[in-house]
């Protein structure tokens, strides 16, 4: 299977030579793993050939926009929920008092208010969201790649990797709706399921400590070698030459010492894992900062699971958990880790080079809906009791960008006094993925990808960068 595209941005080494040559071979030897890392950052400004990097956060199921970004305070009170507005940092910016963190920090990152799209279901939302389907209706799988497996594809093609870590790494990523689809697997994101919380956390088949087991990994792999040269003069497609482009990267991920080190958390300063939060959240994101640090362009982390409720993610129906309680519950660890996060890409001089990105599929509906509850549990009544939710609402919602050179401490669009519709600067999908494109240097107008059937399709359809969110790409 072959795939068409433009070029693309040349892939650069992660320490130019003149930045090796600054500090000097004995300070070099000196270093200590976090003290590369922060130098390969500082160094990424002085270089204008250093890739851009996307961290996107996902919230499935939506974020209530008009109990957190996007705040109405003066609504009837069949709209309006318990929690009040509060002033952040940047005159004029109101969020609700479930974000005190971020109210402190508001002038490191950009609120739009005004994204939408055209499918109320989870399957349909976020396939519009991640792969630019148009398609209103939801389906078992995506027909059309993510947009992360297109980046990794793109940045892939023709590039010989020096960092042993991969493009595409997600940290308890987004799986069940969105894919590589015709791309093939191999463009999928290395995986990190596990709670990186956990005393005992750790990547397995990363980074092998005995080198004896690397020496006989490394004999496996020879004698593969010998038996794939007997299967060569039936490679009609050069399939086997991109398999063994995914295996060389599965050995170094196997065998190289530094994956192990980009993963391990107990690396980090106590302190700073506690500014995240010790939760799978907060260890999530810290987890993505690193290694982002380390060279990973492509970083997904889901917050999902126990820390947002009975249900394990942002569906607050009144059917599935309390709206408020659940708000009241999952808030400040979400508060806690995302600020951390936005803290540190601009502490650490990674704020030119890596874009943040918080969303979700869509938001819920500014009216609140009564239900009986089915279970009790976290952000939950008892079962029969009769209970607030908020139900999908994809006509107006709210996302946070940080970092990526763009101007931050501002809002941009509106939506009426309900919070119900976009009134000012709407933007789709179309642009949400045009805007992350041309942050990692892929021009969307230009670039097609060939599908199964060989038809060129465009990377995104009615869609262009959000000229309030281009950085310095642009």
């Amino acid at each position: 299977m072959s795939h068409e595209s433009s070029s693309i941005i040349p892939c650069t080494g992660p320490l130019s030579r003149r930045g090796f040559m600054r500090i000097g071979l004995t300070a070099f030897a000196s270093l200590s793993w976090p003290g590369l890392l922060r130098l390969r950052a500082e160094n990424a400004l002085k270089s204008p050939q250093e890739k851009t990097a996307i961290i996107m956060v996902w919230l499935p199921g939506g974020l209530s926009h008009v109990d957190s970004y996007d705040p109405k305070p003066d609504i009837g009170s069949e709209y309006r929920g318990p929690f009040k507005p509060i002033s952040t940092k940047v005159p004029g910016m109101q969020i609700t008092e479930l974000m005190p963190l971020h109210a402190k920090i508001a002038d490191k990152f950009t609120i739009l208010r005004s994204m939408n799209q055209k499918a109320g279901g989870h399957p349909a939302g976020s396939m519009q969201m991640l792969s630019g389907d148009s398609d209103e209706r939801d389906k078992p799988k995506p027909k059309l790649p993510d947009w992360m497996s297109v980046a990794n594809y793109l940045r892939s093609k023709g590039v010989k990797r020096t960092n042993p870590l991969p493009n595409y790494v997600g940290v308890n990523p987004p799986l069940e709706y969105n894919g590589p689809a015709y791309l093939g697997d191999g463009y999928s994101p290395f995986a990190v399921m596990d709670d990186p919380n956990r005393p005992n956390f750790e990547v397995p088949n990363i980074g092998l400590a005995d080198p004896s087991e690397s020496r006989r990994l490394n004999d496996r792999v020879a004698l593969r070698q010998s038996l794939d040269t007997l299967e060569r003069g039936f490679d009609r497609e050069g399939e086997l030459g991109a398999l063994d482009q995914f295996e060389a990267q599965a050995m170094t991920l196997l065998t190289n010492p530094r994956t192990r080190d980009a993963f391990d958390l107990s690396k980090e300063d106590p302190r700073t894992r506690d500014r995240y939060g010790r939760n799978r959240w907060g260890q999530q994101l810290l987890l993505a900062r690193r290694l982002v640090e380390a060279g990973v362009d492509i970083i997904t982390s889901s917050l999902s699971g126990p820390l947002c409720g009975r249900v394990q993610n942002w569906d607050d129906h009144a059917v599935n958990q309390h709206q408020f309680e659940a708000l009241r519950f999952r808030m400040p660890n979400y508060d806690r880790a995302v600020t951390a996060l936005i803290e540190d890409i601009y502490a650490r001089g990674l704020d030119k080079r890596v874009l943040v990105v918080v969303t979700g599929e869509f938001g819920r509906t500014p009216k609140i809906s009564f239900d009986r509850s089915t279970g009790a549990g976290d952000a939950s009544g008892p079962a029969g009791s009769r209970q607030p939710g908020r139900d999908h609402w994809c006509c107006a919602f709210s996302q946070l960008w940080a970092g990526g050179g763009i101007q931050t401490g501002g809002v941009i669009g509106a939506t009426d006094k309900r919070g119900e519709d976009v009134i000012e600067r709407a933007c789709w999908p179309g642009d949400f993925l045009a805007t992350i494109y041309h942050h990692l240097g892929i021009d969307a107008s230009k670039i097609t990808i060939n599908d199964l059937n060989g038809r060129p399709t465009a990377l995104v359809n009615d869609g262009r960068p959000i000229a309030e969110l281009m950085g310095r790409a642009g």
